[in-house]
């Protein structure tokens, strides 16, 4: 871990920024809960799951042993897991439609949650990722911003994936200008998500504020 903690701050440093602006989530798939805690004695505190039912599990393992982690969902979400998610996460990365958002909203009200969420964009314009399309991201945020128990704190992109990293950025770039364009008197939008194992280091350049690390941290997982 000390290793990505390293290549984070280098990354930061190339950029003219203070590394502890990059908040490390462990992309913590099929990492079992037990191996987690070890991460978490070593000082990693965030931690990304993609599926519901995995995530609750690990999360309810911490706090019966009262470990105070912060818990993302970072993976794609269904409607009818909607209530599960604002129960256990502290973050959803992977809104992406207007209906989700109503469900989210709803049953963080029942909780009496402010529920927080990043909006989740198809840079890549792949038909095969979910995302809202860069040009419809104004007109999402208008639409949702009548929801009071959700609470929209920035932007999480899954770029087509580049062997090269290097070629991964202009995807990383244009989320941060998608946010830059926004009026930031009416959106305030701290935080992007972006960045994974192959390239969180062209991301933090770019400007990322959350980079999920998952291969890089764990290994390689089957």
């Amino acid at each position: 871990m000390q290793l990505i903690r390293t290549r984070i701050e280098a990354a930061c440093a190339r950029a003219g920024r203070d590394s502890s602006s990059v908040t490390l989530i462990g992309a913590s798939k099929t990492v079992s809960a037990a191996r987690l805690e070890e991460f978490f004695a070593a000082g990693l505190r965030d931690f990304g799951e993609n599926y519901v039912a995995e995530g609750v599990e690990k999360v309810r393992h911490f706090q019966e042993r009262d470990l105070n982690a912060i818990w993302h969902f970072i993976g794609a979400l269904q409607s009818n897991k909607a209530r599960q998610a604002v129960a256990h996460f502290d973050l959803i990365h992977s809104l992406d439609r207007l209906s989700l958002a109503r469900e989210l909203d709803k049953e963080a009200r029942k909780f009496g949650k402010i529920q927080r969420v990043l909006i989740q964009v198809n840079v890549g314009n792949e038909a095969s990722k979910a995302g809202i399309a860069p040009a419809a991201l104004p007109t999402f945020l208008n639409d949702i911003s009548r929801l009071e128990n959700l609470q929209v704190e920035g932007l999480m992109s899954l770029p087509p994936f580049r062997k090269n990293p290097e070629d991964s950025r202009p995807f990383h770039r244009l989320l941060r200008e998608l946010r830059a364009a926004l009026p930031s008197s009416v959106f305030r939008l701290p935080d992007l998500s972006m960045g994974m194992s192959n390239d969180f280091e062209i991301a933090i350049e770019e400007g990322a504020t959350m980079v999920r690390v998952g291969t890089a941290l764990f290994g390689a997982r089957g």
